[in-house]
């Protein structure tokens, strides 16, 4: 096994309120536990003339620093809905066909949220239909594997934490965890 150098820090921190806080935060743990943090290659901006050019450099900055890592930290908390940031689950799917390995956290604000149905029925609404099957108010089927994310984001994640925490934007307990793991995987 190859020892693991550099961590690809996959998550929506980029867009978070104090995204260059939290951002150099992460790094500083990364560097704390023996590892280079490696952010993707957006600054959050996207707004004005280019922005479609701009969209790709950060596409092609970001893949070439994903190739380059040797393992990613994902967090996948709920963003913007009930399911992970997208971009981040792509990260964490284009790491895992790259072989890579794959660590992942969520934070939530309590119990509840743990669950990826429960948290379709608390955001969107959702009902069991005749059969049981758990609905969305469109009708369409709800995963209901009693996970916290999509089954493939979970088993694909060599340790999936969920953290209950009363600052799902700030709190970093899934990090230290994640870091550890990479270094019991790594050793």
């Amino acid at each position: 096994m190859r020892r693991i150098q550099s961590i690809y820090l996959a998550g929506p921190d980029l867009w978070f309120p104090d995204a260059a806080d939290v951002l150099m935060r992460k790094k500083a743990l990364c560097t704390a536990a023996g590892f280079t943090g490696v952010l993707g290659g957006g600054d959050g901006s996207g707004d004005g003339p280019g922005a479609e050019v701009m969209a790709r450099e950060v596409y092609a900055t970001s893949l070439e620093r994903l190739r380059a890592a040797d393992a990613v930290v994902a967090n996948l908390s709920p963003w913007r809905g009930p399911g992970c940031d997208p971009g981040t689950a792509f990260e964490a799917g284009f790491a895992a066909a790259l072989g890579k390995p794959v660590f992942a956290y969520m934070n939530v604000e309590g119990e509840d949220e743990a669950d990826h149905r429960t948290r379709v029925e608390m955001l969107l609404g959702a009902a069991p239909d005749a059969m049981g099957r758990w609905r969305d108010d469109l009708g369409a089927t709800i995963e209901d594997y009693g996970l916290p994310e999509n089954l493939l984001l979970w088993a694909e994640a060599r340790r999936f934490y969920v953290i209950v925490t009363p600052d799902p934007l700030e709190d970093l307990t899934g990090l230290e965890l994640c870091l550890e793991a990479v270094r019991l995987y790594s050793d």
